[in-house]
């Protein structure tokens, strides 16, 4: 050997020379070289998976306790690689390695693989960061390599190649750089490909590590002085040792390996527990909910029907064991829906609103029970120790109904309709308490609204005989049995003969006999038949039509009844046409009748419809003028043609000259809008002769005829056609008394 010079107590070569020293000839056992391989790999795939548990930790003590852990399996991973590979080396000499300094090199591996994992578990780690940290890392390997180098003892001296130790060094830190970038890259990822990349890249951190110490052995020399005998080497069992190491060292590793694994399975169960729980947790916040939707009235936040039933039922339940009174006050607020018509349903609700406080104001909070059923229906349940106190409690809501209202810039008072039922007395049972409770709310409405009633025995027989009626009355239009139409003529005053009949409908009832339509119209109204009703009586009076053509009446009219749940349907002037087609009947002998009311619910829609019909050529009559609201300007625009004087305005007449004033002025009125005047109930004669004299076009009334069925018809108005001259000197009913009692 020709130079050599010493720094930091190591000896490196310059250049190599003829004579001097002999550089001895060393080589490496493979096997043990490749199982220094495998141990590298798997402290780099522990150091991978060890710096992923770091990143998914959620508390710092298993932060820490998992950075040791993966400190150990890299220190472990890096030291034995170093171990196995240097008794992997094989040299002519007697070599034997000193037991401090190896420990020694092995506490380097462990605090540069704790920098290792330090650097890991920071959460932003950026491409500076990991080479300044792969500087020092790289250093403390080659560091620990060379304490390692240093352990072993021989009789040649260690000399070093300059060039292939800064080699060696340059690839500890571009190895440390590598595992750093890799570890950082897979620390977040999850599933079957992220485990594929997980072991490749221990691979190739494996190669890099033993890369790295191969580089330093590669620069190490053992050199004797010339002409010295070799020693012959001791036998060491070099393979044995190395199998031994790599076998625990993989184990350990193995073994942190399958903690980490079994940590981050009991961390995915105790996610999903959290889950389970937070998901049991939203359950139950949805179930209180659901409850408060399911028992509560989202615009008052009173209770809803379900549940005041089962408050109801509770209380029935006490009430019965324990004796006592129960009352049930159902509340209908009067005329609500001219409300919603008119201010529009956002106005509604604020009432609702309003009226609810209200009604929670008059009762006794903590005793009594509000709820709202739905639309303007409240109910109240108190306990009572008599039924006065029922009354008194209803007094008191109505009392405070009475406060004005500010609504939509209006100021308003509403007032509410209650009907009350007693526990036990009115029934036992909540459907039928409720049920009473509200047949007495209905008598309140119909006795003019505002008002109380108490439930009894007459309202349930009136309830159940009402019930039984529209069944029948079901029956009779199913059947077509039973109903009938009468006629009364109508009297034209100008030509003196009868020109129309006005059908009016009669129900000979199987039970309670003849039943005139102010019995059973209401229970149609109530229950959705009268639609049916009409088109029954709109048909059988064309057919009559048609029958008197075949007796020789031609030019007779029919006036039929419309209801104003009839006149809003689309359908009907295709129901019209129908029927006249039907029973081969002109339009023009047919006209329809419709109230006051029912005209100006809805006149842009009447309008629409009435023009339809009127296109058909039936003709149009306005019923029981006088009685409702019209509007002059509406009244020129509908396409009528006559108007009927209601017979309020007749009763009176002669002895009320007012009343005889309206009628004059009505007339007056419908001659300028083109219109015929049909005067209704007249029963008198000076009736007949005022309303002649008045210029009225047509009389109706028990001075002509009663109403009479189509089979009896013909010799009454033939009767009527033939005493023209008799109206001028005497009332027909005096002449021939049978007419005007038929």
């Amino acid at each position: 050997m020709g130079h050599a010079m010493e720094w930091l107590g190591l000896h490196f070569i310059t250049e190599l020379s003829e004579s001097g020293q002999v550089i001895l000839n060393c080589m490496h056992d493979p096997f043990l070289v490749l199982l220094a391989y495998l141990v590298a790999c798997a402290g780099s795939f522990a150091t991978l998976d060890m710096a992923e548990r770091v990143a998914h930790a959620e508390n710092p003590s298993s932060q820490r306790l998992w950075r040791w852990v993966g400190a150990g399996c890299l220190a472990g991973g890096i030291w034995a690689m170093h171990f196995i590979g240097m008794l992997a080396f094989k040299v002519p000499v007697d070599v034997h390695f000193q037991l401090p300094v190896t420990l020694l090199s092995l506490l380097i591996a462990l605090l540069t693989s704790w920098l290792v994992m330090y650097t890991l578990s920071r959460p932003a780690l950026s491409f500076w960061r990991c080479l300044k940290a792969s500087v020092w890392i790289g250093m403390g390997i080659s560091t620990m390599h060379y304490v390692g180098m240093g352990a072993m003892k021989s009789q040649a001296m260690v000399y070093y190649q300059p060039v292939l130790f800064a080699l060696s060094i340059l690839v500890a830190i571009g190895a440390s750089l590598a595992a750093l970038l890799l570890a950082r890259h897979l620390r977040n990822g999850t599933g079957m490909f992220h485990q594929l990349l997980k072991y490749s890249a221990s691979l190739v951190l494996g190669a890099g590590i033993i890369s790295m110490h191969f580089t330093g052995m590669a620069a190490f020399n053992l050199a004797l002085p010339s002409g010295t005998p070799l020693p012959q080497p001791g036998e060491h069992n070099h393979l044995q040792l190395g199998v031994t190491v790599a076998i625990m060292t993989l184990l350990i590793i193995g073994s942190c390996i399958s903690a980490a694994l079994a940590d981050k399975k009991l961390q995915i169960k105790d996610h999903d527990l959290q889950r389970v729980n937070s998901l049991l947790s939203q359950l139950d916040q949805a179930r209180v909910s659901l409850q408060q939707v399911a028992h509560y009235d989202a615009l008052t936040s009173l209770i809803n029907r379900r549940g005041f039933n089962q408050i109801f039922a509770e209380k029935l339940i006490e009430k019965t064991h324990e004796g006592g009174m129960l009352a049930v006050l159902f509340l209908d607020i009067d005329h609500f829906k001219r409300i919603n018509d008119s201010l529009g349903h956002d106005a509604g609700d604020e009432l609702l609103k309003v009226l609810a406080s209200h009604i929670k104001a008059s009762v006794r909070s903590h005793e009594d029970v509000v709820a709202r059923f739905g639309g303007d229906e409240f109910c109240i349940l108190i306990d009572l120790h008599d039924r006065d106190e029922a009354r008194q409690m209803a007094q008191r809501i109505m009392q405070k109904m009475k406060d004005p209202i500010e609504l939509a810039g209006r100021r308003m008072v509403m007032t509410t309709s209650i009907g009350i039922s007693v526990f036990p007395e009115d029934g036992k049972t909540c459907e039928e308490l409720l049920k009473n409770a509200d047949l007495a709310l209905y008598q309140s409405k119909g006795s003019g609204r505002n008002g109380l009633n108490f439930f009894s025995a007459n309202l349930k027989a009136r309830a159940t005989l009402e019930l039984q009626l529209e069944e029948e009355l079901r029956h009779a239009l199913r059947e077509d049995a039973g109903l009938m139409l009468y006629y009364q003529p109508i009297y034209n005053l100008k030509t003196g003969q009868v020109s129309k009949l006005e059908a009016l409908i009669r129900w000979q009832h199987p039970i309670h006999g003849f039943l005139a339509p102010d019995r059973f119209i209401p229970i149609a109204e109530a229950n959705g038949l009268i639609t049916e009703l009409d088109k029954w009586v709109l048909r059988k009076a064309c057919e009559d039509l048609g029958e008197l053509s075949r007796q020789g009446r031609e030019s007779l009219k029919i006036a039929v009844n419309c209801s104003p749940l009839t006149l809003v349907r689309e359908e009907l002037p295709s129901e019209i046409e129908q029927a006249l087609r039907s029973a081969g009947v002109a339009p023009q002998r047919l006209e329809l009748e419709v109230t006051e009311h029912a005209l100006m619910g809805k006149i842009a829609d009447t309008l629409v419809l009435l023009q339809q019909i009127r296109a058909l050529g039936v003709s149009l009559s306005i019923d029981d003028f006088g009685t409702g609201y019209s509007s002059l300007a509406y009244l020129k625009r509908l396409p009528l043609n006559t108007l009927k004087i209601d017979r309020s305005f007749i009763v009176d007449i002669p002895r009320s000259a007012q009343d005889m004033e309206i009628v004059q002025a009505i007339i007056v009125m419908a001659h300028t809008l083109h219109l015929e005047v049909v005067t209704e109930g007249v029963e008198t004669f000076e009736q007949y002769q005022l309303l002649e004299h008045h210029g009225c076009d047509y009389v109706q009334g028990y001075l002509l005829s009663r109403p009479i069925p189509l089979a009896g018809l013909r010799p009454v108005l033939d009767e009527i056609n033939q005493r023209r001259h008799t109206f001028s000197v005497t009332p027909l009913s005096l002449v021939h008394g049978t007419t005007a009692l038929m």
